[in-house]
């Protein structure tokens, strides 16, 4: 075991005290793991735009600990942790996979019941408490990650143990936006070689999903996006074509149509957008396309679509970090990566070192780049 198992850590984290003020680098108190919890030492994080929105939104927990895109080294494990050992390279991941539920033993889902993400959770499922403090007054975690912090306690059902000799400042990509994309296409989409794919919103997420339609072998990858700039960097992920729908005077689903002789076989939508999804399911092919959903839309929105786009033989699909169990199946994308399959470093545009961690918010803000990697140690 470590040194430092059983014991509190103190280390640097970057607090939130408030809603879109910029992150405080403070001293903070780490505890140790619990039962089924894991100390893990974080030594490179991503900034992820599902940070940026929750650290916008002026909901009522914070302070909080941010972070969920990141790679590690388990420091030490609470009772009842089995399969991970101090030492151990993990990913932490913003769902889980408790492997006894209904979800993690169904081979269709990866809809955890017990680790499903919660973001208004800012505590620990074990006994309701934060394990970070200052001075004795509780930080927020997020996610049950919170990897914007050199240590942070993670429920074991939310770390995916991987090769010790993957780069740790390039697979932290991998557990969240990147294997989303990827997983939609790959996973839920299953576009057949020589197919025809569009994919709609050419942020990280939309470009893992033309990434994976590549890998699927592909014959043609539409980019759907109201920013004609994003063509040049999705021609690096196997975009072939570019649709912007304000070019057009009639919907976008119709242009598409008119390219691909009725309909693309496959398409993923990452936007969020209401009429994107209803684009991207409107216009596959009638017999046998397929349009799976990815973005998160507004609360209140409401799809609607002719039901004979659906007699006719078109299938619509949703996914959730694109149908990947954490502690199943991600270690298997890491190894992607590693036989060169999966090209990671593309999506990495930025990095910074931890005392500049507000740098990565503005180039987000700005939409500049990807991803941008936070290194811890410097």
């Amino acid at each position: 075991m470590s040194s430092t198992a059983g014991q509190v850590i103190r280390c640097r984290a970057a607090v939130a005290w408030e809603a879109g003020k910029p992150l405080v680098i403070e001293e903070v108190e780490v505890a140790p793991p619990q039962t089924n919890e894991v100390r893990v030492k974080i030594l490179f994080t991503s900034l992820c735009h599902t940070d940026v929105y929750f650290w916008e939104a002026k909901n009522p927990l914070f302070p909080r600990i941010y972070g969920h895109e990141a790679g590690g080294i388990v420091e030490s494990v609470g009772e009842g942790v089995t399969d991970l050992k101090p030492g151990d390279h993990v990913l932490p991941v913003f769902t889980g996979e408790c492997k006894e539920c209904a979800h993690c033993k169904s081979e269709e889902s990866n809809m955890c019941d017990l680790l499903r993400i919660n973001t208004d959770r800012g505590v620990m499922l074990n006994d309701g408490k934060s394990r970070f403090s200052i001075n004795g007054r509780p930080i927020y975690h997020f996610v049950g990650t919170s990897t914007f912090s050199e240590y942070t306690v993670i429920h074991v059902g939310c770390l995916a143990k991987i090769n010790p000799l993957a780069p740790l400042d390039k697979v932290c990509v991998l557990s969240c936006g990147i294997s989303t994309g990827l997983g939609a296409t790959l996973n839920v989409a299953k576009p057949a070689k020589g197919s025809t794919v569009a994919v709609f919103g050419l942020g990280a997420v939309g470009l893992a999903a033309a990434e994976g339609a590549r890998i699927a072998g592909a014959s043609r990858i539409i980019g759907v996006d109201l920013n004609s700039n994003r063509f040049k960097e999705a021609k690096k992920f196997g975009a072939t074509e570019f649709v912007n729908p304000k070019d057009y005077n009639k919907p976008v689903q119709e242009v598409i149509a008119e390219m691909t002789n009725g309909g693309v076989d496959r398409s993923v939508e990452c936007t969020g957008n209401i009429d994107a999804m209803i684009s991207a399911f409107e216009c596959v092919h009638d017999g046998w396309g397929v349009a799976v959903l990815v973005g998160v839309p507004h609360k209140d929105a409401v799809f609607k679509t002719h039901p004979m786009n659906l007699l006719n033989e078109r299938t619509l699909k949703g996914t959730f970090f694109g149908n990947y169990k954490p502690r199943s199946d991600l270690p298997s994308v890491v190894e992607k990566y590693m036989s060169k399959e999966l090209e990671v470093e593309k999506f990495i545009t930025h990095t910074v070192p931890f005392s500049e961690i507000n740098k990565a918010f503005e180039y987000m803000l700005r939409g500049e780049g990807l991803r941008c990697i936070i290194r811890m140690e410097e």
